[in-house]
């Protein structure tokens, strides 16, 4: 599942060749000519679906071969899409509800980046980022368990934060989250003087 951003035919045209299918956004100012088309149910939010040939030069070039077209109204949003995919087998509504599947995708990344606070990756192999992930995600999971079992009214984020700076101390975690002041964060004197 991709946007019409990532579109490159070389590429898509060599995931076909290795026998998986894709999903991409079409580009508005795509040039092709239609070789045949299905009947779809407009009442879904389906357009069209059609096979097509690529007219572009570098774009027919690089994929030779017939792809579908599949046209959708998105009526929660408002907004009119149409996606490119090698799949001939899959029914046009499943076609476009993939495509909305890879939103929740995007969507789990932006929690990761505002809910797990990873700085930097120690390792940056494959399994080295999905192993640091892992690990963040079992330890929010961890916290959030913790929250509900101790019926605590502090958010989440306030926890780890807690949890992050009473780290080595050796005090009941009950304790610890209940009675817990942040403390005051005065600014250190300094001989200069103010001028506001």
């Amino acid at each position: 599942m991709m946007d019409r951003g990532y579109i490159d035919f070389r590429r898509l045209y060599r995931f076909t060749e290795a026998q998986s299918f894709f999903v991409v956004r079409a580009k508005k100012n795509l040039d092709f000519r239609t070789r045949s088309t299905t009947p779809i149910d407009k009442t879904l939010g389906l357009r069209s679906d059609q096979v097509i040939d690529l007219t572009g030069l570098a774009a027919a070039q690089h994929y030779p071969i017939p792809l579908r077209r599949v046209h959708y109204y998105d009526d929660e949003r408002k907004k009119r899409l149409v996606f490119l995919t090698n799949n001939f087998a899959q029914p046009a509504m499943t076609i476009a509800q993939l495509y909305k599947c890879r939103w929740r995708v995007e969507l789990f990344f932006k929690w990761i980046k505002q809910h797990l606070r990873i700085k930097a990756f120690y390792g940056t192999s494959p399994n080295a980022v999905r192993t640091q992930i892992w690990i963040a995600i079992s330890a929010y999971v961890l916290v959030a368990i913790v929250k509900k079992k101790l019926k605590l009214e502090r958010s989440l984020y306030e926890i780890l934060q807690i949890l992050s700076l009473t780290l080595f101390e050796k005090s009941p975690i009950l304790k610890v989250l209940t009675t817990f002041n942040p403390p005051n964060q005065k600014p250190p004197r300094s001989n200069q003087l103010s001028l506001f």
